[in-house]
């Protein structure tokens, strides 16, 4: 698929990486998500034992069959170094080229991270969902900043994500009695509309489909 034209580059310093964050956030739009949603394009991406590379891996995740449309694998040289904060200009070089190289086009893209629930409400999904022009999703594994109230136990149950008093997402509770998941706005949705993605394409696990065969894939494909 085609994306549009970068709006930064990649060789960077962090503090030239926070800055460019600072200014990028302004740009996402959180809007009611507008028409059907059939494909979602699951991301991850892990590194290679070397610290060398960076393997993104993309699932597409039909929700109406709940089948696997397609699978893409991207790598790229890593040039940004480990900063708590800063792990999209790590990881969205590689998550890009694997949306590249996809023949259908996705619905929305769905992140193994959070969006708009990072110190500078500009995570890996806010920044990925942006540079392709797609709505996008952070499904997060654990809380990055913020705080909530305690959760039901039953599957669907949810309290607000807060930091700094603002609402930067919501705990999700995709199966009964486990651990939630923490889902936030990339960009092009609002915050109901991801829960409501999120746990659809929850079907049998904690994490949604199309993150967990993503994660499985990526690591699988760093070896």
């Amino acid at each position: 698929m085609r994306l549009p034209r970068r709006f930064h580059r990649w060789d960077v310093s962090p503090s030239e990486a926070i800055a460019i964050q600072r200014k990028l956030s302004s740009k996402v739009e959180m809007t009611k998500l507008c028409g059907s949603v059939r494909y979602i394009a699951g991301l991850d991406a892990a590194f290679t034992r070397d610290g060398k590379w960076c393997v993104a891996a993309l699932v597409l995740w039909d929700m109406r069959c709940r089948a696997v449309v397609e699978q893409r694998v991207a790598r790229t040289r890593l040039i940004f170094p480990y900063v708590p904060g800063l792990l999209s200009f790590r990881e969205a070089p590689a998550l890009l080229a694997a949306l590249k190289i996809l023949r259908t086009q996705p619905d929305i893209l769905m992140c193994d991270g959070h969006g708009l629930a990072h110190p500078r409400r500009f995570g890996i999904a806010c920044h990925v969902g942006l540079l392709a022009g797609l709505p996008s999703i952070g499904c997060a594994k654990s809380i990055l900043v913020g705080e909530h109230g305690e959760l039901n136990p039953a599957r669907g149950a949810t309290v607000p994500l807060i930091d700094r008093g603002d609402r930067v997402g919501t705990v999700l509770r995709t199966r009964a009695g486990v651990n939630p998941v923490y889902v936030s706005v990339g960009h092009r949705i609002d915050l109901p509309g991801a829960e409501k993605i999120v746990l659809l394409c929850a079907v049998k696990y904690r994490l949604p489909e199309p993150t967990r065969l993503a994660d499985q894939l990526s690591k699988s494909a760093k070896e």
